[in-house]
């Protein structure tokens, strides 16, 4: 049996100092971009949902669950990159940081979480969730762990270059006999359901 899957990460969110980043939400933009994608009939019926624990990615997951009817499923590792140590941090800073993440993956920058701690984490999330259901998965969570689950995924090396380039990105694949065979990687959340 072949079961499809799709990775999503949620789109633009309220960025806020006084928040801590697991509890940011969703901005009106990110709302926009999920609702012209439902407009456009994706994802559809048939996916099972499972979000990370987030504040920002449980809500884009019910976006689309409330938008097709799906049945919705919290996994608590799903989440995005520990970076607790820091806390929130300004755009420049944070990419230095973000670069160095992927650049040693054994050495999480400034006592953030490592991109290899990341990478184990998400993966045996993602292969609990495989080996348990049996419908095509719609997986929600965040740019750099959905990243590294990719590269564990395709057996590539973990690099700035599989990274997505913008929030509200999705990775397409499917899961059969033979395992993982990955259909396209990140694309704008733009092309889904676009004839």
């Amino acid at each position: 049996m072949i079961r499809k899957l799709l990775y999503l990460s949620h789109p633009e969110v309220k960025i806020d100092p006084q928040i801590l980043v697991p509890e940011w939400e969703l901005s009106d933009k990110g709302r926009r971009r999920l609702k012209a994608a439902c407009a456009r009939g994706w994802p559809g019926r048939g996916w099972r949902i499972i979000t990370s624990p987030e504040t920002k990615a449980q809500q884009t997951a019910e976006f689309l669950a409330n938008a097709f009817s799906l049945p919705l499923h919290i996994h608590p590792d799903m989440g995005e990159v520990d970076r607790s140590a820091t806390g929130y941090v300004a755009h420049d800073r944070h990419k230095a940081l973000a670069d160095a993440l992927f650049d040693h993956p054994e050495t999480g920058p400034e006592g953030w979480e490592s991109a290899g701690a990341a990478t184990a984490r998400i993966t045996k999330a993602f292969q609990e969730v495989v080996d348990e259901v049996a419908d095509n998965m719609l997986f929600v969570g965040h740019g750099a762990v959905g990243s590294f689950l990719w590269c564990a995924l395709t057996k590539i090396a973990l690099g700035r270059a599989a990274d997505q380039t913008r929030c509200g990105s999705f990775w397409a694949g499917e899961i059969g006999p033979d395992g993982f065979v990955p259909l396209h990687p990140w694309q704008a959340l733009e092309t889904a359901g676009a004839k």
